[in-house]
């Protein structure tokens, strides 16, 4: 146990300070402090000694040097047990330090502004707090160090209880809290100046990605599994960390995964979109010029598979369409930027339907190793660029000698898009804007065109058929041949486009080349 007897506060979030220090004051502690806090903690009839008097020297340089002095860090490192420590701040005159409570100036907060200049952004940051946290960090054993605001009543509790000591389990414990506070600090500095100094690059040397824990999940995929859902630490919180649940039960593991997809896909329509995802892949997309019809042809796409699905929506829920949900059955979650006036009336009674108002629809994701897309392998982890090519009309390539009409043009681009988020190899068919039949995830693409076909069913002839890879092989063309896909659309690039094109043409079909590809693993 460590009795505390003198404690030195020097912080930039005042939160609960003066309640913490009248309650160390009542314990019979020392304060020792620094500028602002000082004044402070006097104005508030908290007795103190300012860190110049303990010093003997002066704060300089702005305020740039005022606790990186030997009576400080000497005070603070000492180590009690060792008899040479000791003799040598008795030599020097230097008072222990039993407890240092630093937290750092707001750098992140500062840097938010976009217009912030360098130099200002450099003043805020902090020297002697990181240096004071790591030296009371690193001497856990004999000094505590409070670095979270949120702990003071718990220190104050403990030292009432203990005669004014701390147990070794808390110092330990605070030590790596602390080291956890200036390791995220300097992440933020080291990215910050990184951009601004730096020439830009997403993919650094070395990456520090800072995230704090958002929420403790029930459980993982699966309940033998723990799970936590982790909001990356740029400010302000974006995301699913600015989301808001309006009703339901608590968002799982793999309910976030699936409103992630459905996410993605409908941030990719301009015009009202609507999306019903299953296991992480679509099983209906749909885009209209109002949102119940881009709803109901999304779900009719394959209803049996939409049973317990996710349902997205890129325009605030309308009574019309909050009707049509409420008429579908069971679903796990409905996510949408907002919802109408008595919308929500007829959601919830539906009671474990989990609504999600989720505002940020744009689909233009911020600079920065932060909007990129993070896949973890073991050992280490995959980072790219979100794939956000978009192909319009004039990047298409005709290769057959049937030219697609206007409409199929249309019809093949909303395939091509909403193919992008179906797992590979992916085939989407479509008509109007409104998916049919969707085939992926299959390590054959014949095969997955047959899914797509089978689930459009009846509705597949004069079809538009999207696929996210080259077809190495006609046999994919020739099956679509048999069902009456009418146009195609596809990257190309196979070894074998000849006999592919071949195929298009025997069968009348229409087929254009993107000359890109959408994988999704």
């Amino acid at each position: 146990m460590t009795k505390i007897k003198r404690a030195l506060i020097s912080i930039s979030d005042k939160r609960g300070i003066v309640e913490f220090s009248r309650g160390l004051k009542g314990l019979g502690v020392e304060i020792v402090s620094t500028g602002g806090t000082a004044k402070l903690l006097r104005s508030h009839g908290v007795e103190i000694r300012a860190v110049s008097d303990v010093t003997g020297f002066p704060e300089i340089l702005s305020g740039r040097v005022k606790t990186l002095h030997p009576k400080i860090h000497g005070g603070i490192l000492a180590r009690r047990a060792i008899a040479e420590h000791m003799s040598q701040v008795r030599k020097h005159k230097i008072g222990l330090i039993d407890l240092v409570v630093v937290n750092l100036y707001p750098f992140e907060e500062k840097v938010l502004d976009p217009k912030v200049k360098l130099e200002d952004a450099v003043e805020m940051i902090d020297i002697g707090g990181p240096a004071m946290i790591r030296s009371a960090a690193k001497n856990f054993k004999d000094v505590a160090i409070v670095s979270n605001p949120d702990r003071y009543p718990q220190i104050l509790s403990e030292l009432e209880r203990n005669g004014g000591a701390l147990s070794g389990q808390t110092l330990a414990a605070l030590s790596v809290e602390a080291f956890g506070h200036t390791a995220r600090y300097d992440a933020k500095i080291h990215e910050f100046l990184r951009s601004r100094i730096l020439a830009r690059d997403n993919f650094p040397e070395v990456l520090h990605l800072v995230f704090d824990k958002a929420q403790g999940l029930r459980y993982g995929e699966n309940p033998h599994q723990e799970a936590a859902f982790y909001a990356d630490s740029v400010k302000p919180r974006h995301g699913f960390a600015a989301m808001k649940q309006l009703h339901g039960k608590e968002l799982s593991f793999n309910n976030l995964l699936d409103l992630n997809a459905a996410l993605q896909i409908i941030k990719d329509f301009d015009s009202p979109c609507a999306c019903v995802v299953k296991h992480n892949s679509p099983c209906g997309v749909a885009s209209s010029d109002n949102l119940h019809t881009a709803y109901r042809d999304a779900f009719r796409c394959d209803s049996p598979s939409a049973f317990g699905g996710i349902v997205g929506l890129n325009r605030r829920v309308d009574t019309k369409t909050a009707r049509e949900i409420y008429a579908s059955g069971f679903l796990e979650c409905i996510v949408a930027p907002g919802y109408d006036a008595g919308t929500l009336k007829i959601l919830k009674n539906r009671k474990n339907l989990r609504i999600i108002e989720f505002k940020d629809m744009s689909n233009k994701t911020k600079a920065g190793i932060y909007s990129c897309d993070v896949k973890k392998i073991e050992g280490g982890m995959l980072i790219q660029e979100h794939d956000q090519l978009d192909i319009t009309p004039n990047d298409l390539k005709v290769v057959t000698k049937k030219k697609p009409s206007e409409s199929q043009i249309k019809s093949l681009l909303f395939a091509w898009r909403a193919a992008k988020h179906v797992k590979s190899n992916a085939i989407v068919i479509a008509k109007g804007e409104r998916t049919l039949g969707i085939g992926g995830g299959q390590s054959s693409r014949v095969d997955s065109v047959k899914i797509a076909i089978n689930k459009a069913g009846k509705g597949v002839k004069g079809g538009c058929l999207a696929s996210d890879g080259f077809f190495p092989k006609p046999d994919s063309v020739q099956q679509a041949a048999k069902a009456g896909i009418a146009a195609i659309i596809q990257p190309g690039g196979s070894v074998k486009d000849e006999e592919v094109i071949k195929a298009a043409d025997k069968s009348g079909i229409a087929m254009v080349l993107t000359e890109v590809r959408h994988f999704k693993h």
